[in-house]
């Protein structure tokens, strides 16, 4: 499987998208199941709030049983979305299940040739995952139209999105209380996201080359076994082989804290790599947002996640150095 990583390897280069300005326009994507009408209202004016004109596509509202339309018509509309030269980021109504179905459907050439901002999370890791190793451009795990309609402070979750967004500082992620599994510090590209996405993509040529890797990963309403067991699996399938480090988000309704913490450091006992949890990313009360594909270096000492340059560019060139 091919990688995509902006390093000395000589592989292929990691494409940055162009930054937003006020009064771009934004499409909305629905990859995966359909949604609530009154989440998407909610999430509609928060995302307004950040001075963006936004494009709704007819065919977001479709529905086919708990899917927003048909597989091809999902993928028909994201494409879309994203050949239009006037759209200049493409953002995501909800997740729940469905876009890892749309993988085969979507055209890595027609996306490297016009990169462009998408956000998502949760099911959307399969996009995330998809853009960076697939097309060579760089993403942004962040929240979903719907999670941000019932954010516990929008001010704070529009702040993070600005700033994972700005082509004028590179972003330093600090957990908000640093939990040390693994002490030590390591650097590379940042990758992942929902922990069941990521094991549901093992064994398909859509999954994740974490080799070199900063592995990120959250999940919600999994059982601290089930998370053993989907950690056991990436270990068991060479997934985990020449990992740097890793990242923990959130694992909300997850059971107690401690118990699923102790079985993420089990996890990865032996490997020597720092693992550092407590980031504010996921599906708990705050979502902020960060790149995928782009160079950063995790310290556990310090308790940050500190990427080398910002995922956008304002003007030039493309590429990540």
């Amino acid at each position: 499987m091919s990688t995509i990583f902006p390093d000395k390897s000589g592989k292929p280069t990691l494409l940055l998208p162009q930054a937003l300005r006020p009064g771009d326009k934004v499409g909305l994507a629905a990859p995966a199941s359909c949604f609530d009408l009154g989440l998407y209202e909610r999430g509609l004016s928060v995302l307004t709030r950040m001075g963006f004109s936004v494009r709704v596509p007819e065919g977001v509202f479709r529905r086919s049983g708990y899917l927003a339309g048909s597989d091809e018509e999902r993928a028909q509309v994201f494409m879309d979305l994203w050949d239009d030269p006037e759209i200049r980021a493409v953002f995501c109504i909800r997740g729940g299940y469905g876009s890892m179905r749309l993988l085969p459907l979507l055209d890595p050439a027609r996306i490297r040739k016009n990169p462009k901002i998408f956000m998502g999370f949760s099911d959307l890791t399969a996009f995330l995952v998809f853009l960076v190793q697939k097309c060579g451009v760089a993403a942004f795990h962040g929240p979903v139209l719907t999670a941000l309609a019932g954010c516990a402070d929008p001010a704070a979750e529009i702040s993070g999105v600005l700033s994972a967004l700005s082509p004028e500082k590179a972003l330093v992620l600090r957990p908000e209380r640093p939990v040390v599994l693994h002490p030590g510090s390591a650097e590379g590209a940042v990758l992942g996201g929902n922990l069941t996405i990521l094991t549901h993509l093992l064994g398909t040529p859509y999954a994740p080359d974490l080799a070199g890797a900063i592995l990120f990963i959250e999940d919600i309403k999994e059982a601290p076994y089930r998370v053993d067991r989907m950690l056991t699996h990436m270990r068991l399938a060479g997934a985990l082989e020449g990992l740097a480090g890793v990242a923990v988000g959130t694992f909300d309704g997850c059971g107690a804290e401690e118990g699923v913490l102790a079985e993420i450091k089990k996890a990865f006992d032996g490997m020597n790599v720092p693992v550092l949890a407590g980031f504010p990313s996921g599906h708990g009360p705050r979502n902020t947002a960060f790149p995928v594909g782009i160079h950063a270096v995790l310290d556990a000492g310090e308790g940050t996640l500190s990427f080398s340059r910002p995922a956008t560019r304002s003007a030039g060139p493309e590429s990540a150095q």
